[in-house]
């Protein structure tokens, strides 16, 4: 890939959009090998990049041309420095915890037997106030509701209006909304 030029580079500075993706794009290959080199616990490759990205952009904010040094020189120590921040940032104790802990969504917790025999109870509670509060139609609406049936859907099953079936759905809200507040 060829060098890039004073001129591109001078319009990068001076906030040319196209410029600065031209040197962004000619720079990433080694954005991406620094990275690669510098993962660890607490930075991930693809934050690595951004830091290098970020390391790019002050190279380019930064680069003075009358020092005579080219700027993929420059650049690549500004990136690399970018990175070596960031990878001791990561790798500090107080990043310990995060470093070494497992995401929620990974951890499976089961009830204790008391939580389910609660939970329990609430489902018996529940099913029993269906039961007596409310109406045949009701119930059924609540059955075919709960399997994923949409209004007209549950109208047609139940050869009744949809707006039958919209009320029915607000009376048995209600109903379990005043029985929830009952049992609290």
């Amino acid at each position: 890939m060829p060098k890039i030029t004073l001129e591109v580079l001078q319009k990068a500075q001076n906030g040319d959009e196209s410029a600065v993706a031209c040197v962004l794009a000619h720079m990433m290959p080694l954005i991406r090998y620094k990275a690669a080199n510098s993962i660890c616990p607490g930075l991930e490759f693809d934050d690595a990049v951004q830091e290098g990205i970020i390391g790019l952009f002050g190279a380019i904010k930064g680069y003075s041309a009358e020092k005579q040094v080219p700027f993929e020189a420059y650049a690549a120590i500004c990136i690399q420095n970018a990175i070596i921040a960031a990878q001791r940032a990561a790798s500090r104790k107080k990043h310990g915890p995060l470093n070494q802990s497992v995401p929620l969504k990974d951890i499976h917790v089961t009830p204790s037997p008391e939580e389910l025999t609660i939970q329990y109870e609430q489902f018996q509670n529940t099913m029993g106030m269906i039961q007596t509060q409310l109406s045949p139609f009701e119930r059924d609406v609540l059955s075919l509701f709960l399997d994923g049936y949409r209004y007209e859907q549950i109208a047609e099953a139940l050869n009744r209006t949809p707006k039958a079936v919209e009320n029915a759905l607000v009376r048995l809200r209600r109903k379990l909304r005043q029985s929830k507040e009952q049992l609290q």
